[in-house]
């Protein structure tokens, strides 16, 4: 796998494909910097070999090229967290990004603008791959949250670079992350899935019975499971169609040793707000015009005992409903098991949406091994699907 590691970028001008994707406020100030932080590493390797930086990334999902999605809103950031001035260029192709190219000196940095002002970016289209790497000598992926994407500028582009592609520290640190997760883990292994529903996780769920010994199974797709079983879930959010499912993963699991943990109690509320009335009852036995948002205190001392027991362990989707207060407290729960199985010496990755935004929330993105970047490109990796912006390099 080769890295920014393996290449000296003395006078040559990387074109890095970053993920600077990140949220903005009424007046277009990035509200959440960690995107920009993690591509930092990269960037200073580059500059500090003596080469000069291109930055590419989308922002948003433009229609046309509406300006409240242009690059130039985060340049300021930008430069303020790398600590280099970084230049704006108005476009990311044609005579105008050409000559910003050329005039770039080394040890600085240029950020194109806005991938998706394009529509040829998202259709992965060769002519516009070629004019983007006419930019750059080497080119460099660091985005792992747009590697399942097969876009011009994350997989199409490579081609042109035969020679001079690499990873950058973000996306190789993710890759080797995952690997170390799915493929190299010390025993026990414990994945921890969360969320909504059944049907999002389903293919994760089934790639990795393979390479797991527990499960435990939160949120609001565990109710799928009770039901499945004959428990009674009052008004809790269920797919009644993917009930057989539950069932037959259940089975599988059986087949191939892994336990799987349920939550035993549940944190039940008469109303979703964060006012309603609330009682802790079994999971099976929730009374009607009640549903579970949160697992109980029983719930959430049998998930402990299993964390500390395991030396690898993935956590994906958040135990009950932690934007509201009153149902974040098995969440929060369960990331101080994990702060403390990791300070044990256990590996901890923390991966999708909601967990990341919940061990941000709750200060434990310190405390674990590594926190993933993306969340479609992690499923997607845990499913067990070759991501083409990964395919692409090491080809």
């Amino acid at each position: 796998m080769k890295t920014v590691d393996h290449f000296n970028f003395e006078n040559k001008k990387a074109l890095i494909r970053v993920d600077f994707n990140v949220p903005l406020d009424d007046q277009l100030q990035v509200t959440d910097t960690t995107r920009i932080e993690a591509a930092k590493p990269t960037i200073l390797k580059i500059l500090e070999d003596g080469g000069a930086a291109i930055l590419m990334s989308h922002l948003g999902r433009p229609k046309a090229q509406e300006d409240e999605f242009s690059m130039r809103h985060i340049c300021s950031k930008v430069s303020e967290i790398i600590g280099v001035e970084v230049t704006y260029v108005a476009n990311c192709i044609g005579d105008e990004a050409i000559q910003a190219a050329q005039n770039l000196g080394m040890g600085q940095i240029l950020l194109l603008e806005n991938l998706r002002y394009h529509d040829e970016e998202k259709k992965g289209d060769v002519a516009f791959a070629k004019a983007l790497s006419e930019l750059g000598d080497i080119y460099v992926n660091d985005a792992f949250g747009t590697a399942h994407r097969a876009h011009a500028s994350t997989t199409i582009i490579a081609q042109f670079f035969p020679e001079n592609k690499c990873f950058g520290n973000l996306l190789s640190k993710e890759i080797e992350s995952l690997d170390r997760v799915l493929n190299n883990s010390e025993k026990p292994v414990l994945a921890i899935l969360g969320g909504a529903k059944v049907s999002s996780k389903i293919t994760v769920i089934e790639n990795i019975l393979d390479k797991v010994d527990a499960m435990i199974i939160g949120g609001g797709m565990a109710y799928t499971f009770i039901k499945a079983q004959g428990g009674s879930i009052g008004d809790s959010i269920c797919e009644d169609d993917k009930m057989p499912l539950a069932l037959e993963i259940l089975k599988k699991a059986e087949e191939k040793n892994v336990t799987i943990h349920l939550p035993i109690d549940v944190l039940a509320a008469d109303d979703f707000s964060e006012t309603a009335n609330t009682k802790v009852v079994a999971i099976n036995d929730i009374p009607d015009g009640w549903q579970g948002l949160d697992a109980g205190p029983g719930s959430v001392q049998v998930f402990d005992a299993v964390v500390q027991q395991s030396k690898t362990i993935l956590w994906n989707g958040p135990l009950g409903v932690f934007e509201l207060a009153p149902f974040s407290g098995a969440t929060i729960a369960l990331g101080n098991s994990i702060a403390q199985a990791t300070k044990n010496e256990a590996f901890s990755l923390v991966g999708g949406g909601d967990s990341v935004a919940a061990v941000k929330q709750f200060g434990f993105d310190s405390k674990v091994s590594y926190v993933s970047t993306g969340g479609g490109a992690m499923l997607e990796m845990l499913e067990g699907k070759t991501l083409p912006g990964i395919a692409a390099i090491l080809d």
